[in-house]
């Protein structure tokens, strides 16, 4: 009977932490996220970052995304496309208000740049400890490839 006792209290217990781990949340888009641009039809910065494949022939030019609002400050980037493929990304804005936010973005945009121009979309990895700075830098890239036409 004890035996019994025991392993039910432990099967609770390890039920009970399974359901107190819970997976990372994106932040609400309706409160992280400015409103699509005026004049951009279909354009929906509340969306999932989409993959992008370079066509030839693409857009050509520099194309800036929306600004996104993080809890920790505005994000913002420029894409420069040659022929449908990305050939620069430029961080306009990044969360700067508080040091520690300054030091998350320095060592996240290069990262996150690095990994925009080996995807060539904005579909990429968030940077651990960056989460809002790379959700916010993906979904900024993505904008600009929206207004992009690619």
């Amino acid at each position: 009977m004890r035996k019994a006792a025991v392993t039910t209290v432990s099967t609770v217990a390890g039920v009970i932490l399974l359901l107190s781990l819970k997976p990372h949340q994106n932040p609400a888009p309706d409160t992280t996220a400015s409103p699509p641009p005026s004049g951009t039809p279909g354009a929906s910065s509340s969306s999932a970052p989409k993959e992008h494949k370079p066509s030839s022939g693409g857009a050509s030019g520099t194309y800036t995304g929306s600004v996104i609002n993080t809890s920790y400050g505005p994000v913002q980037v420029s894409v420069t496309l040659s022929h449908g493929r990305i050939t620069t990304v430029k961080a306009l804005r990044t969360p700067s208000d508080r040091p520690r936010s300054q030091q998350i973005a320095a060592d996240a945009v290069p990262r996150l740049t690095q990994e925009a121009l080996s995807a060539q979309s904005a579909h990429i990895d968030a940077v651990s400890g960056a989460t809002y700075t790379s959700e916010g830098y993906a979904r900024s890239l993505q904008s600009a490839l929206d207004r992009a036409g690619v």
